[in-house]
């Protein structure tokens, strides 16, 4: 499995060996993938609708049991220890589902009287620190079928926030969400991971992984493709430079000196992956062999591109 790692692996919120879900009549949804998120990211676990997501999500909460691999979240193993982990976890798996009838703060008052190990009397505190932090107070008293998308999905984030979390897993958060429930959710998982929190955020929006997150996994049908940081991400990236001049083969004969790739030539431009070569270095050579420079441009391929070329397909790149 492609993988981006730095040669002594940080502190781990989350780390799978060979992780494989076969289900009845031998369908793999997700097969042999070792995951690895670090401690205090913001980590975006991407790929297209049906490419094991989900699943991967539910072994990680001990819903659905792995059928081979090993699983350890916040250090413990799942499910061996999920009670001493989970606790210390907040999900929010396939949407919130509330009493409709019930306001946003009866509904949290009825899921913490629901935790054992939460003293009831504290509940009103926890329940209206939750309700703060999501940016509900304000309509704590509104009926839950009155809210908005944006404001259900902030709701479900402040059920997760009830108790003290180390690690936040969100399953599709901005889904069906309008730009401004989307932007809403960006801010507050921003205000979370700078408060310490991990936070694992599985999408098929790449805007949202793009917007969001300081690392990222790309799954393809069950199997983890790519996985390290955005900035490890970036270094994967192609650049290509393009000279226009008058005196394109010269031009062309230049670049290919340099060591550079791909290299194409038409009338008055010709075009190359950089690679290792700073812009300016190759600048600096074209106007030393007498190449009449008249524009030069470097272009980075879109992040939408380079998932392509992981996937194979597409991903929606907006929310």
């Amino acid at each position: 499995m492609p993988t981006s790692r730095a040669s002594a692996e940080p502190p781990l919120a989350i780390s799978t060996d060979v992780l494989t879900k076969k289900f009845s009549g031998g369908q793999i949804a997700v097969n042999q993938v070792s995951l690895r998120v670090p401690v205090g990211s913001v980590f975006g676990f991407l790929g297209p609708n049906g490419s094991g997501k989900t699943t991967t999500i539910r072994m990680l909460l001990g819903l659905v049991f792995a059928t081979s691999g090993d699983i350890a979240v916040l250090g413990e193993p799942i499910p061996g220890r999920g009670g001493a982990a989970l606790s210390a976890v907040g999900a929010l798996v396939e949407g919130p589902a509330f009493h409709p009838y019930l306001s946003g703060q009866a509904n949290l008052r009825r899921l913490d009287a629901a935790d054992l190990t939460s003293s009831a009397r504290d509940s009103r505190a926890r329940v209206a620190t939750a309700l703060e932090r999501v940016g509900l107070t304000a309509a704590a008293g509104k009926r839950y079928r009155n809210y908005s998308l944006g404001m259900r999905q902030r709701l479900g984030i402040a059920a997760a926030l009830l108790r003290p979390r180390r690690l936040l897993i969100l399953d599709e958060p901005t889904n069906g969400l309008d730009p401004q429930g989307t932007r809403e959710v960006r801010h507050l998982v921003a205000e979370l991971a700078a408060d310490g929190t991990t936070v694992f955020v599985s999408s098929h929006l790449l805007s949202e992984v793009e917007h969001m997150c300081s690392h990222v996994g790309v799954m393809r049908t069950g199997s983890m493709v790519w996985q390290g940081s955005m900035r490890d991400l970036g270094s994967q990236q192609r650049v290509r430079v393009t000279v226009e001049s008058l005196d394109s083969p010269l031009a062309k004969s230049v670049l290919a000196d340099l060591g550079l790739s791909e290299i194409t030539e038409s009338d008055g431009q010709a075009s190359a992956v950089l690679g290792d070569r700073p812009p300016e270095q190759v600048v600096a050579a074209l106007v030393a062999a007498g190449v009449g420079v008249r524009g030069f441009s470097v272009a980075k391929p879109k992040l939408e591109d380079i998932f392509v070329q992981l996937t194979g397909e597409g991903f929606d790149v907006s929310g």
